[in-house]
């Protein structure tokens, strides 16, 4: 299979989404097949890509001889790609459930679409570039999801979100100029900047400034404000926004920065190095910390996000072949998980009309699937053995453990202060759900029931997966070991 065939996945979501914006649609069974189809068939052509498309380079457009759009599958691409091409379409069918009597459903699902073509650009970018190009295009396409509940709220938070990653943006572009200019903008596993001769204190300059820029989208601490904004969208929305679409491609941008572009030789031992090992660190805790005093349900669950994308940072930050492997486990373990706890959230605000922590006591009686897989989401993100958060936590701590340099010291001791704090912010809530209190007020009988099976067969397929990767970790290290030797 050609090379070329890469583009399929990419633009035909993008264009059909845009383009379906203009058809009305007479009934929302007609707008479920439409938008069911075009999801599906992109998430079998992404797969089909994995499976059959070379290693090799495709050149879409030519410039100039530095300056092209191109795509290519490498072991990197492989993985995040078919992380975006398994939770999309199971996204979809939750939203078919949850977005039933929202406004603006042209709106959503024109966007919600175009989004997973925009984002399988990112994955599948061959250079800077081509991956910047998309990064930029993301922040477009997922700006009307964000507000699209159209309330003063949601367009103040759109704004937000724009202005943080506009500003983001920036400090990535100058990473870009830098590169091409350097010849090191094409992507391979140990970069091109390895025998770089010029201004060292420049070029790990432009690295922490470009890795800020990226990390923007990964809610890097104190450029993380938007993320929390941003739970005022659809629960679909944010579902996206926490596990795949956006903050997940800041986490893939800086790897692919780090160990594919700059290269770690370039970097390593700097004080580049540990400047973004310790803004990582420091989001760890600050997001922990964030999540605890939260009482809105959905909110807390974004501190949440906070701070678990920047333990991917922090092994980014590690720039040792093991801690690239726990970089990728965490963020294919935390995204299931993570989506899977939005997903409960959002059956409880959809059913049950609470929003915050306080208003959850009893509710596990009443939504007992519900509650259950929030219960596996919550021992997961926590770091409970047999479940999948354990497997890429514990892989992340050893790879900071194995240089014994006091800052790595400071960032394992960061994991656990996260670990315990967020035990206390997951079961809290757990706790409350399953036993409430004696002074508790309790829901009434008939004013809430178990979510629909549209929204309870994700979240379920979901828990069982968090504990089949647990239990079963080994093929998935094999297969991230392989993919990013093949960088």
């Amino acid at each position: 299979m050609s090379t070329s065939f890469l583009l399929l996945p990419i633009f035909f979501p993008l264009v059909v989404g845009l383009l379906s914006y203009l058809i009305s649609f007479p009934t929302e069974r007609s707008r479920r097949w439409f938008y069911g189809t075009v999801i599906c068939l992109t998430t079998v052509f992404t797969w089909l890509a994995i499976l059959r498309c070379p290693a090799d380079s495709f050149t879409m457009f030519r410039f100039t001889d530095k300056l092209t759009i191109a795509f290519r599958m490498d072991g990197a691409a492989r993985l995040f790609s078919a992380l975006s091409a398994t939770l999309w379409p199971l996204t979809m069918i939750y939203a078919w459930d949850y977005m039933r009597h929202e406004g603006h459903l042209r709106m959503f699902w024109s966007f919600f679409t175009a989004s997973f073509g925009v984002t399988l650009g990112i994955a599948f970018s061959a250079n800077m570039m081509t991956m910047y190009l998309f990064y930029e295009l993301l922040t477009l396409a997922t700006l009307p999801l964000v507000m699209q509940p159209m309330t003063q709220k949601a367009i103040k938070a759109g704004i937000k979100y724009v202005i943080y990653s506009m500003s983001g943006a920036a400090l990535a572009f100058i990473g870009l100029v830098f590169l091409i200019v350097n010849d090191g903008q094409d992507f391979s596993m140990g970069g091109h900047l390895a025998s770089y001769s010029g201004s060292r204190t420049m070029l790990l300059t432009i690295f922490v400034l470009s890795f800020v820029g990226f990390g923007v989208k990964a809610a890097i601490w104190p450029l993380h404000a938007w993320l929390p904004a941003a739970a005022v969208a659809p629960t679909p929305v944010t579902a996206l926004l926490h596990a795949v679409a956006v903050v997940k491609a800041g986490a893939f941008a800086c790897i692919r920065l780090t160990y594919y572009a700059f290269g770690t030789t370039a970097v390593e031992g700097s004080w580049a190095q540990y400047t973004v090992m310790a803004l990582a660190i420091i989001t760890i805790v600050f997001g922990s910390c964030m999540s605890l005093k939260q009482q809105h349900f959905k909110r807390r669950l974004a501190y949440s996000t906070v701070s678990n994308l920047s333990y991917i940072l922090f092994a980014v930050s590690l720039m040792t072949a093991e801690a690239l492997t726990a970089s990728f486990l965490h963020l294919i373990f935390h995204s299931v998980i993570k989506i899977m706890a939005f997903f409960a959230a959002g059956a409880v605000l959809h059913y049950g009309k609470r929003e915050y922590v306080d208003e959850l006591e009893g509710v596990g009686k009443y939504m007992p699937l519900t509650f259950a897989c929030f219960t596996v989401a919550s021992c997961a993100l926590t770091g409970i053995p047999p479940f999948n958060g354990f497997v890429s936590k514990w892989y992340i701590a050893l790879a900071a453990m194995h240089t014994y340099h006091p800052m790595q010291i400071i960032g394992f001791a960061a994991l656990l202060l996260s670990a315990l704090l967020t035990a206390i912010y997951m079961f809290q809530v757990v706790v409350r759900a399953w036993f409430p209190s004696k002074e508790a007020i309790l829901p009434l009988p008939g004013t809430i029931h178990e979510a629909s099976g549209l929204m309870t067969v994700p979240m379920v397929l979901l828990a069982a997966a968090c504990l089949l990767m647990g239990l079963f970790p080994q093929w998935l290290l094999d297969l991230i070991r392989e993919a990013v030797q093949l960088g």
